[in-house]
């Protein structure tokens, strides 16, 4: 009898345990309808395999979320409670709570392009008003409570029907291929830069899909864009959002002078002493930030003008900044100089579509590739009978070079707060920062007084070897950088007025392309030259940003967590952000997208 009333409470269990497994099948498809909005968000594929992917994407990880959350809290409850209207009423309140998650994911997402953390929720709770806009807020969660109970109740009635028709074992594999396809899809496309597929990596929430670049690459598996068609594809974003209006008198050349890895501090008498004499000359902004930390979504920001949280979005693999379009369409040649290989450069998007390369050859180190990529650069420059945009990027100072037989200067003493080892990157440094300044003065002092010349930082510096570090920290040492502007005809003066890399292409835009059109329909800043209104700079990329505000900075990790500093950075501040200059944030990095 024993054993008989143990046999039954095995299978009440087992029975229970079907219907659990039925239940999050269900509420798999439900989250699956749910899930369809963030594809609104960032676009709809523009390809037959990239609909494909995204199918067996959805299906895989969504049924995947909702047997997560069957497992962690329904299924021990089935244990320890298994009475079946205790469970339902149980199940269903679960279900529904995780729907309503999604659903407010999905609504967050849409507004500020970021998914459910402690940052977006804490941003989020201080803007209800403006998420919830309807009384929509309302209704659907009660509609999902009844949709839950009446599923939950009559999936149980039906349970012994549908077993019978053992279609479990047949799902299991179906999800379970998708799953395991929609990654293996993923890794071949990362490994072939398929950006049609790579671009939804951070459209679902808790979504890691698989790579293995390395790997495929190793087995002879080359990079591609086959199914990256830019005539079939169509854009997401507005960019710009009205076709500009540009009239120019006077077509000066322009020189910009990107530097990897100069500090605004550094620019002195002692270690720079032509640069920072040569400032005195120029316009010399005292408070500007690059856009980033490292050269990709710095030139990013500078090229197009938009905050760095756009610089992954596919869009741009086909969408040159509009400064260099219009650069082109007034004639001007473009060339960019630089020791970066081709491969790299091609691989960060549009940005330097318009340019024609100069390739200096790094064997030899960064400093030799420097010198290489001036003297193309003057060679370049007498060969000119049109209006010219060069781009010069020096890289010397990153990996702390100098060339063969170079004195350099004096060590002096370094910051006390620094390691024994950054104390000896330190004067290695300066050492780079001197070979830097002596070929500037070589540089300029050949250039005609009629040039536009920008000099700056492509980001700053942090004493250390880990390339992995340095891209992570956000701190004014390695993101505040000097600009100096040397204008025909504009006296010296300096701003102290915060500036930012982004605000670069509306001033040669309207100052010296004579564009008309409003900043504000093509940029994310403004020119450099009149007072900036806004109280916030973004620097960093869409997974690790910082916010600079007017006495806190504010910064956000790979995994929604965030930190507040204070403006010298080495004090952590206990509070809350200042919610409604982040909100201005977030939207202006999804005002661009189309409505």
């Amino acid at each position: 009898m024993s054993e008989r009333k143990k046999q039954m409470a095995r299978d009440k269990v087992s029975r229970l345990v079907n219907w659990g497994h039925w239940f999050a099948f269900f509420n798999g498809l439900l989250a699956m309808l749910i899930g369809s909005r963030y594809i609104s968000s960032v676009g709809q594929p523009d390809s037959l395999i990239s609909w494909g992917y995204l199918t067996l994407s959805t299906i895989g990880h969504f049924t995947f979320l909702a047997f997560i959350v069957y497992i962690v809290f329904i299924f021990p409850i089935t244990l320890i409670l298994p009475y079946s209207k205790i469970l339902r009423g149980y199940a269903a309140f679960i279900a529904s709570m995780a729907l309503y998650t999604l659903l407010y994911d999905t609504v967050i997402y849409n507004d500020y392009g970021v998914h459910l953390s402690p940052f977006a929720f804490d941003l989020a709770w201080q803007d209800l008003n403006a998420l919830l806009h309807s009384t929509s807020y309302i209704v659907t969660p009660i509609v999902i409570l009844i949709i839950e109970l009446i599923a939950a109740n009559f999936i149980w009635k039906r349970i012994d029907k549908i077993q019978k028709q053992q279609w479990g074992h047949k799902l299991v594999l179906f999800v379970g291929a998708c799953f395991i396809s929609s990654h293996l899809i993923h890794i071949w496309a990362d490994a072939t830069n398929v950006t049609d597929i790579t671009r939804f990596d951070d459209t679902y929430p808790i979504s890691y899909p698989a790579t293995a670049k390395t790997f495929m690459e190793s087995h002879g598996v080359e990079g591609n864009t086959a199914f990256s068609d830019p005539e079939n594809y169509v854009s997401n974003i507005s960019y710009p959002i009205e076709p500009l209006q540009c009239q120019a008198d006077k077509h000066p050349n322009v020189l910009l002078i990107s530097i990897d890895s100069l500090r605004k501090d550094m620019v002195d008498e002692l270690t720079m002493p032509f640069l920072s004499q040569y400032a005195k000359q120029a316009l010399k902004f005292n408070q500007h930030y690059t856009g980033g930390t490292n050269f990709d979504t710095s030139m990013f920001s500078l090229l197009y003008g938009l905050q760095g949280n756009y610089s992954d979005k596919q869009d741009f693999n086909y969408l040159a900044p509009v400064l260099t379009q219009q650069l082109h369409q007034q004639g001007y040649q473009l060339s960019l100089f630089t020791g970066r290989h081709q491969q790299s450069l091609l691989n960060i998007n549009a940005m330097f579509t318009d340019f024609t390369p100069f390739i200096s050859n790094d064997e030899d180190g960064s400093a030799s590739a420097d010198i290489q990529s001036i003297n193309a650069l003057q060679n370049w420059k007498t060969h000119q009978t049109t209006p010219w945009f060069a781009l010069l990027n020096l890289s010397a100072p990153r990996n702390y070079d100098t060339p063969v037989g170079f004195l350099g200067i004096e060590t002096i003493k370094s910051p006390a707060d620094l390691k024994p080892a950054q104390k000896v990157l330190f004067n290695q440094y300066r050492q780079s920062l001197r070979f830097v300044d002596e070929q500037l003065q070589q540089l300029l002092s050949n250039t005609d007084k009629d040039t536009v010349v920008i000099i700056t930082g492509t980001n700053g510096q942090v004493f250390t070897s880990d390339m992995d570090d340095a891209r992570r920290d956000l701190s004014p040492a390695n993101v505040k950088v000097p600009l100096i502007i040397y204008w025909p005809n504009i006296r010296a003066n300096e701003i102290n007025h915060r500036t930012s890399h982004y605000g670069i292409a509306p001033t040669i835009l309207s100052k010296v392309l004579g564009c008309t059109t409003p900043a504000e329909q093509y940029s994310s800043g403004r020119s450099l030259l009149e007072p900036n209104q806004e109280t916030w700079i973004y620097i960093g990329n869409s997974r690790e940003f910082a916010i600079y505000q007017k006495n806190e900075i504010t910064v956000l990790g790979r995994y929604g967590k965030y930190r507040i500093y204070d403006l010298n950075y080495d004090k952590r501040l206990r509070k809350k952000m200042s919610a409604p200059e982040l909100i201005q944030v977030m939207r202006e990095g999804r005002r661009f997208y189309n409505q």
